[in-house]
């Protein structure tokens, strides 16, 4: 039995919650997996799943060995990359994760140019709207919206983002430019599903949170689409700031509101603090930090 293929093996049972799943994950048969489980079970003396038809938990010694396990591949994996250069010349491979339209608008182009930099660099990029889980999915860095709750990364702030509402300058010729909240009353609007309610938006005032009623003209379930309507003179869209510099650099939308936009929400580059910085994630971070500080800066 190789141990550190069984450890891995029991980890990848656990986060999966399955034989079947882990098999599938690890693309080696079910009889593979469960041998591996039942030789290590053999080698400690001691069961570390309880299985059933329906079900699969962890014994109390499971438990603790589980994370034993996770700690000891993490320095297995540490040394490696030790070994292959990583800590001595930036080079390997890096995984980044960023919520889907940043990463395509604003981390892309920086990711590209960062690989014509260092080409003895890999970039492997998960851009999803769910919170990847770093040290259980082996990522290296990602880009977090909002405030941050994990105490256990390191962060760099590199910007903020803002709640905007932008028209075309040829609607706010045509139908004016609203100064107050309850101006849209006089005024056709375009949301998006994801963000803003297709009968009501909500500003801060002096008075505190107001909502007010809107109508929508048009409803679209992406971004790309709101904004081309928006650009188009459908009405005023509600969006993420940094879904709009492109637009506003061009001269197509212009912001309104601004006086009751709610606070903004921090951008942040983070990464796990435990062991060595390896040198290709210091590179970006070196590389990435100013150039995504310029893209989010106040149009």
């Amino acid at each position: 039995m190789d141990r550190l293929d069984a450890m891995s093996v029991l980890l990848t049972v656990v986060k999966t919650g399955s034989f079947s799943a882990a098999s599938r994950k690890l693309g080696v048969p079910i009889a593979t997996v469960s041998r591996n489980i039942s030789d290590l079970e053999e080698h400690l003396k001691t069961r570390v799943l309880i299985r059933s038809s329906r079900q699969m938990n962890l014994t109390d010694a499971g438990r603790s060995y589980v994370e034993a396990c996770k700690q000891i591949l993490e320095k297995v994996e540490e040394a490696e990359r030790a070994a292959a250069g990583e800590y001595s010349e930036p080079k390997g491979d890096l995984a980044i994760t960023a919520p889907d339209v940043f990463g395509r608008t604003h981390l892309l182009p920086v990711a590209l140019e960062f690989m014509a930099a260092y080409p003895d660099i890999n970039l492997r990029f998960i851009l999803s709207d769910r919170k990847v889980n770093l040290l259980e999915e082996s990522v290296d860095l990602a880009v977090r919206i909002g405030n941050l709750s994990d105490s256990s990364l390191i962060a760099t702030r590199i910007g903020s983002i803002r709640i905007v509402i932008c028209a075309s300058p040829a609607y706010l010729s045509a139908r004016g430019r609203p100064q107050k909240p309850e101006d849209l009353s006089e005024h056709d609007c375009v949301t998006f599903d994801s963000l803003a309610s297709p009968t009501v938006w909500r500003f801060v005032t002096s008075a505190g949170e107001e909502t007010v009623p809107i109508r929508s003209r048009f409803t679209a379930d992406s971004a790309e689409a709101a904004i081309g309507a928006a650009i188009g003179g459908i009405g005023l869209v509600r969006m993420h700031s940094y879904k709009t510099v492109a637009a506003q650099k061009a001269g197509l939308l212009e912001i309104v509101l601004e006086a009751f936009e709610p606070e903004p929400w921090p951008v942040s580059l983070v990464y796990p603090g435990q062991g060595a910085l390896p040198l290709k994630l210091r590179a970006f971070l070196n590389f990435a930090t100013p150039r995504l500080k310029a893209r989010l800066a106040p149009v």
